[in-house]
């Protein structure tokens, strides 16, 4: 299975996720360091890094569907990708509710934006994981021959001969 998405033969959607990845989980430690020097430029940072971090991650959270629309219907892959997708968009509105709140006090935004943005960093995390374990488990966007019913990395009853039998050859 491979993306849907690809000019130039490399697939947009892992490229894009790291901006997003990176911008919307530095936003709150620069909100750390906000209240350490009580110096608001450093909230002002977290505002503009919070508002490309979202505006990239829309385009990625597209990309991603788009991709997400071609992995088999039924497939252990489409339900970890589901709840991938839903959970970025999730994490996504918490991030632009968050800048709105800093909108008209960017330098010292109310508690409120601080909490959207330590959760939805905090959220991505697992999000993130979920996206590693499509690409590098499951092999979604990366094997022709991608296995979208591998066996969970958490099935402690599974034999690493019972794993590696869930991973189909790539066949050149």
């Amino acid at each position: 299975m491979q993306h849907i998405i690809k000019p130039m033969g490399h697939p947009v959607h892992p490229m894009l996720v790291n901006y997003p990845l990176g911008l919307l989980t530095i936003a709150p430690i620069f909100d750390v360091v906000h209240w350490i020097t009580h110096n608001g430029y450093w909230s002002t940072v977290a505002f503009w890094m919070i508002a490309v971090g979202t505006a990239v991650g829309l385009l990625a959270a597209v990309t991603g569907t788009i991709d997400w629309l071609g992995i088999p219907a039924g497939s252990r892959a489409k339900m970890v990708g589901l709840v991938h997708g839903a959970g970025n968009y999730f994490i996504l509105a918490l991030f632009v509710i968050s800048w709105f709140t800093r909108l008209n006090a960017q330098a010292n935004p109310p508690i409120v934006a601080y909490v959207l943005s330590f959760l939805g960093a905090a959220l991505l995390m697992g999000t993130g994981y979920l996206g590693g374990e499509l690409t590098l488990h499951f092999g979604v966007g990366i094997e022709p021959g991608a296995h979208v019913n591998a066996s969970s990395t958490f099935d402690r009853s599974a034999t690493d001969a019972t794993r590696a039998a869930d991973k189909e050859p790539v066949v050149s």
